[in-house]
């Protein structure tokens, strides 16, 4: 059993805090919670204390507990500290290493992790200020969550959103779970998000792929001592720790990107590459005029997949994704066979599994289909992580 301390702090996703209790609970962690007094005005101390079966902490000035040096204690005795929801105040408090009542004392005073998910108006967490503060956090070891993009309460819509409280607990078993180095003096190269195909200076072909569940499978391969290679299509999420990422656009790029990257001992295609681009593009964007738009000529892109799996240096592990939207296993085991990959990780994305946090996937082999229960992306992570390894 893991002990947590979470800080609740203002906002209205601190009701959020409540759900992310009683999971950690079902999970068989302690937990003990800190309130602060923007936090107290969305949820009360009972609330807490009644779900956590423990005494909440409220204030600094706590005479009992502070003879006996209770924020010291706190921070010390905790195997994680959690903050959620994070404002963008507690962000930058924490960023300026301030220590002005018992959540900032208590961060400034542990030896231990400290996790963060942050939780805020869009425009507050777009704000340069903000960015500097969550790369200062990051640079000093914090691991901050992005935070969910979609409709707030406030009304706007955009990145701001607590994450899924599935996900929350995702990272934070990740986080308690002693990870053996089992792909030390291992190089894997992993693809993710998507491309972009220019069709005139303005307007591109692209999908809907968000680049979490690559960037995640890159975090636990670096987690395990791997040595990763990130390729990565246009998206906008922090480079993993431990991995080396290289940024592109095209299908094109992300090929010539995988080859100079070899030799590799697996390789791990999580892009939603696009099959097809413009077989011209215009040097000046298109006008609508007042006529049909011209028909648009396509090319074949490369295939990064299937030419990865001929090349002189294949990688001894080539796993390939399938996003499918109808017959996922029948489409990804003729994909397996076609492509020449050892494996195929197939997935049903006619919900919201793009750009999402949770995914429900298949693992196809040669000899086995496993299907596993949905979990959060970054789970999915990690498990994959340990098949790769063990294959390795």
């Amino acid at each position: 059993m893991s002990r947590i301390l979470l800080i609740v702090g203002g906002g209205i996703a601190a009701y959020k805090a409540c759900e992310l209790i009683r999971a950690l609970r079902g999970a068989g962690h302690e937990v003990r919670c800190v309130l602060t007094d923007g936090g107290a005005h969305f949820v009360t101390a009972m609330t807490l204390a009644a779900l956590s079966e423990n005494k909440v902490h409220t204030t600094l000035w706590d005479l009992k507990d502070e003879a006996e040096m209770g924020h010291i204690r706190l921070s010390r005795e905790a195997d994680l500290v959690v903050v959620c929801p994070a404002t963008a105040d507690l962000l930058a408090r924490m960023a300026a290493g301030l220590a002005d009542d018992l959540a900032t004392t208590l961060l400034l005073a542990t030896d231990k992790p400290v996790l963060v998910a942050p939780a805020m108006n869009v425009r507050m967490w777009l704000h340069p200020a903000t960015q500097r503060n969550v790369a200062r956090l990051r640079s000093d070891g914090v691991t901050v969550l992005d935070p969910d993009d979609g409709a707030m309460a406030c009304g706007e819509v955009g990145p701001g959103r607590l994450p899924d409280v599935s996900a929350i607990v995702a990272r934070i078993t990740a986080a308690l779970t002693p990870v053996p180095r089992s792909l030390e003096g291992r190089h894997v190269v992993v693809t993710a998000g998507p491309t972009h195909e220019p069709i005139d200076p303005v307007r591109y072909i692209a999908n809907r792929s968000s680049g979490k569940q690559g960037f995640a499978i890159a975090a636990a391969l670096a987690r395990r001592g791997g040595r990763v290679t990130l390729i990565a299509g246009p998206v906008d999420l922090p480079t993993p720790a431990n991995v080396v990422r290289q940024d592109v656009q095209t299908a094109s790029e992300m090929a010539k990107a995988v080859e100079a990257a070899l030799p590799a001992d697996a390789a791990v295609m999580v892009a939603a590459v696009a099959d097809w681009r413009a077989a011209d593009i215009s040097a000046q964007k298109l006008k609508k005029g007042d006529d049909a738009p011209a028909p648009l000529r396509l090319a074949r892109n490369v295939d990064i997949l299937a030419t990865l799996a001929h090349d002189r240096r294949r990688p001894r592990l080539l796993i390939g994704f399938a996003a499918e939207t109808e017959q996922v296993l029948d489409h990804a085991q003729a994909k397996r066979r076609r492509k020449g990959a050892d494996w195929i990780v197939a997935n049903d994305v006619s919900g919201d599994v793009m750009g999402g946090d949770s995914n429900t996937v298949h693992l196809i082999t040669a000899d086995d289909i496993e299907s596993w229960e949905s979990l959060a992306k970054i789970a999915v992570a990690e498990r994959l992580a340990d098949r790769i390894a063990d294959a390795l």
